[in-house]
C-alpha cells in the first residue's frame, strides 16, 4: 500500500509538471510580443548614461523587476479567486498610465529641446537622473509584467491553483532573466567592440569597429522602438479591454493586421494625450501648493 501510494503521488507530480511545461510554453508564446516590447523599453531606459553605470542600472532594474513579480504573481492569483472582475479594470488603468508616460516623454523631449545646460551641479543631476531612470524603468516593468502575468493567468485559467502558480512563476522569472540579460548584452556591446579592436586579428578588429559604428544607430532606433512600444502596449490594452473602443475598431475591421497595429498606436497616443490633459494640470497644481 505504501509503495502504491508513493507511485500515485509520483504520477500526480509528473502529471502536474507535464501540465506546467505545456502551459508555460503556451503562455510564453502568447506573451512573446509583450516581452519584446519590455526589452525595447528597458534597453531604452539606460540610454544616455555613463558606461560605468550601465550595468549597475540594469541590475537595479532587474532586482526591481523580480520584486514586481513577487508582488504580482500572488496578487493576481488572489484576484483570480476572490475578485476576478477587478483584473480588467486594473489592466486598463495600467495601460492608460503607460500611454500617459509615452506622451509625457514626448512632451518633455520637445519642450526641453533647446534648454541649455551650464554644467553646474552635473554630478548631482546625473545621480538624480539615474534614480529617475531606475524608478521609471521599474514602474514601466510593473505594468508590462502585470499584462504578461494576466495573459499567462488566462492561458491556465482552467487549471488548479498549483499549476497556475508554477506557470506564472516560471514565466515571471524566465522573462526577467531573458529581458535583463539581453539588455545587459545590448548596453555593453560597444565595450565588446572595443575589446575586439584590441585583438591582433584583422577580422576581429574589423568586427569590433563595425559593432562600435553600429551601436549608436541601434540605440537610437531602440529609443524610437521603445517609445512606440509604450503606445502599442498601452493602446493594445485599451483597445482589447475597453468595450466601446474594441467594438468601434472591430466594426471598422481595424483590429487585425497592419491596420490594427496602426489603430492601436493611435489609441495609445490619444489615451496618453487625454490622461496628460487631466493629470499634468493636477500635478502642476499640487507642485505649486507644495512650493508655498
Amino acid at each position: 500500500m505504501a509503495f502504491a501510494s508513493l507511485f500515485t503521488l509520483l504520477d500526480d507530480i509528473a502529471s502536474v509538471l507535464d501540465d506546467v511545461a505545456v502551459m508555460t510554453k503556451m503562455a510564453a508564446k502568447k506573451t512573446a510580443g509583450v516581452v519584446g516590447d519590455d526589452l525595447a523599453l528597458n534597453a531604452n531606459q539606460v540610454t544616455g548614461v555613463s558606461a560605468d553605470r550601465e550595468l549597475p542600472i540594469v541590475w537595479a532594474v532587474a532586482k526591481g523587476s523580480l520584486i514586481n513579480k513577487v508582488i504580482l504573481v500572488p496578487f493576481s492569483l488572489l484576484l483570480s479567486v476572490f475578485l476576478p472582475w477587478l483584473i480588467t479594470p486594473l489592466l486598463v488603468i495600467g495601460g492608460a498610465f503607460l500611454c500617459f508616460e509615452g506622451v509625457e516623454k514626448l512632451l518633455h523631449k520637445f519642450l526641453n529641446k533647446h534648454s541649455g545646460d551650464d554644467g553646474h551641479h552635473a554630478a548631482s543631476d546625473e545621480i538624480v537622473d539615474e534614480k529617475t531612470k531606475i524608478k521609471g524603468a521599474i514602474r514601466t516593468d510593473f505594468i508590462l509584467s502585470a499584462e504578461i502575468i494576466i495573459i499567462a493567468l488566462d492561458v491556465v485559467g482552467a487549471y488548479g491553483l498549483l499549476t497556475k502558480s508554477l506557470v506564472m512563476s516560471a514565466i515571471g522569472i524566465g522573462m526577467t532573466v531573458v529581458v535583463y540579460g539581453l539588455v545587459a548584452g545590448i548596453v555593453k556591446a560597444d565595450d565588446f567592440g572595443m575589446w575586439l579592436m584590441n585583438k591582433p586579428s584583422s577580422a576581429a578588429r574589423a568586427l569590433g569597429k563595425g559593432i562600435i559604428l553600429f551601436m549608436p544607430w541601434f540605440m537610437r532606433a531602440l529609443s524610437v522602438v521603445g517609445m512606440l512600444a509604450m503606445f502599442l502596449v498601452g493602446g493594445g490594452i485599451i483597445a482589447h479591454n475597453v468595450g466601446f473602443v474594441h467594438d468601434f475598431l472591430h466594426a471598422l475591421h481595424w483590429d487585425t493586421g497592419l491596420i490594427g497595429q496602426l489603430a492601436t498606436l493611435v489609441v495609445g497616443v490619444l489615451t496618453g494625450a487625454a490622461v496628460c490633459a487631466v493629470v499634468l494640470p493636477v500635478m502642476k497644481l499640487f507642485s505649486k501648493k507644495k512650493a508655498h
